[in-house]
């Protein structure tokens, strides 16, 4: 019979609650873009980064290692909890940017032993310098997300073509054969509730 896991020492016990505490904060962070463009009741980071860790989930490809897809899914926004969602329009140069949330990921592993404290901070750090297959797939994997779920928020309001520019920002940036093929059956369904509002008579 294997043996029980050893209890979390007292300290240990309290920086990992502190941990689940910070990280909880994603499900009250707002995605700023939808702020912006005034939806109602926006997702959450962490509604992203769900559907993003199930993107990844459930790849065919063979060639990437899903497990660290999946980790990098769960980590590459993980600093938000802290600095919030900074997006284009705020006009952060992405230099300030980037030293605010590796501040946060810095502040946020603090709490955690060492072992893990590396592997996070390390699964942010490979997303942010794109440094492997695994990183830049997970990031097309972010971009496609956004504009599935502007889709989602044009069909909820009855307005195609509302969120366009969340398109135009993404054009070009797919190359992974999975992500182009559900991109372009995505664009042809927008496109088709698009021609259909164009043929509706005024109201």
């Amino acid at each position: 019979m294997a043996a029980a896991p050893a209890a979390l020492p007292g300290l240990e016990a309290r920086n990992l609650l502190q941990f689940l505490r910070l990280v909880g904060q994603l499900k009250r962070v707002p995605r700023t873009g939808w702020v912006y463009r005034n939806v109602e009741s926006p997702e959450s980071v962490s509604d992203h980064m769900y559907r993003m860790a199930i993107m990844a989930l459930v790849t065919k490809d063979e060639h990437l290692n899903k497990d660290r897809c999946l980790r990098l899914a769960l980590v590459h926004d993980m600093a938000e909890c802290i600095v919030g969602d900074i997006a284009p329009a705020d006009n952060i140069p992405k230099e300030e940017k980037h030293r605010r949330e590796e501040e946060a990921m810095k502040q946020i592993t603090q709490l955690l032993p060492e072992d893990l404290r590396k592997e996070l901070y390390g699964l942010w750090e490979e997303y942010e310098t794109q440094s492997s297959a695994e990183a830049k797939f997970v990031k097309q994997l972010d971009q496609c997300e956004m504009i599935l779920q502007a889709h989602e928020y044009e069909a909820q309001e009855n307005k195609p073509g509302r969120l366009q520019d969340f398109y135009d920002s993404t054009a070009g940036k797919f190359t992974h054969p999975e992500i182009v093929q559900l991109v372009s059956e995505l664009e042809a369904q927008r496109n088709a509730d698009i021609a259909a509002i164009a043929r509706k008579p005024n109201s």
